[in-house]
């Protein structure tokens, strides 16, 4: 009995080591986290989640970040139609995918202390988006709160596989700092 005393006591140690201390701290900080947004990261793909991005920030007087968005010309177009300003707006296309949607600028808003962010995506993407997003996010502690586009008629449901693969590679990029996607398909040698 003292055996599995002390096993539960070590257990229930470790355990609040790794949320208050260890590793998982920045997860905790970005749950527990209320502050108010202050970014609108729209993820590329439809240039309606653009327009509804656009407008978000400009009601909520918050800076717009495009990840892998329409072309530049359309995207400076539409911000200016929306009533933002350029300095409100940044524009990405390092993103590839939704993971490099979140690895490619997560270091960035990080590093200008951004604790909360609109994720601005269409209804369809959003589970997937914000299972990647919110690993890659609060491991720098960042919370995100999900904003869905309409899609309709065109909406299809994303499998669970899809959700758990790219669930998967989002934890292993948080471990080793790479893509398993990469890592698996390295780019051809240059010549």
């Amino acid at each position: 009995m003292a055996g599995v005393r002390a096993g539960v006591l070590l257990s229930a140690g470790l355990l609040t080591w790794l949320v208050v201390r260890g590793p998982l701290a920045p997860y905790r900080q970005a749950l527990l986290d209320t502050a108010p947004p202050q970014q609108v990261l729209v993820l590329g793909g439809d240039v309606e989640r653009e327009r509804v991005g656009a407008r978000l920030a400009r009601q909520l007087d918050l800076p717009l970040l495009v990840s892998g968005g329409s072309n530049p010309e359309y995207a400076s177009w539409l911000v200016e139609e929306e009533g933002l300003t350029t300095d409100q707006v940044q524009l990405d296309y390092r993103a590839r995918d939704t993971l490099s949607n979140f690895t490619s600028v997560v270091d960035d808003l990080a590093s200008q202390g951004v604790r909360h962010v609109l994720v601005v995506t269409s209804a369809d993407h959003l589970e997937r988006s914000l299972a990647v997003g919110q690993v890659v996010a609060g491991s720098r502690g960042i919370h995100l709160t999900g904003m869905p586009v309409g899609c309709e008629p065109t909406c299809s449901e994303e499998s669970a596989l899809r959700r758990w693969r790219d669930w998967l590679r989002a934890v292993a990029w948080v471990v080793t700092g790479r893509d398993l996607r990469d890592a698996a398909d390295p780019a051809p040698a240059v010549r």
